[in-house]
């Protein structure tokens, strides 16, 4: 079942809704494309999408204030 904008696992709650956007478009990616448990997805895609923001943002926080 894909995760959406208001369907997504409770450790993206305090992420900035950008980030939060982007690691749900990866997990979902990732869940079709790779044969990884969820919790393993979730952490890939929570990286990098931390790593993208951090690219574009680099003084941001990828937390919510």
């Amino acid at each position: 079942m894909p995760w959406t904008k208001e369907d997504y696992p409770d450790s993206l709650k305090n992420l900035k809704p950008t980030v939060r956007n982007k690691a749900i478009e990866i997990m979902n990616a990732l869940q079709r494309e790779e044969n990884y448990n969820e919790q393993r997805i979730i952490a890939i895609a929570t990286k990098k999408a931390e790593e993208l923001y951090q690219n574009d943002h680099p003084n941001a926080s990828v937390y919510e204030k």
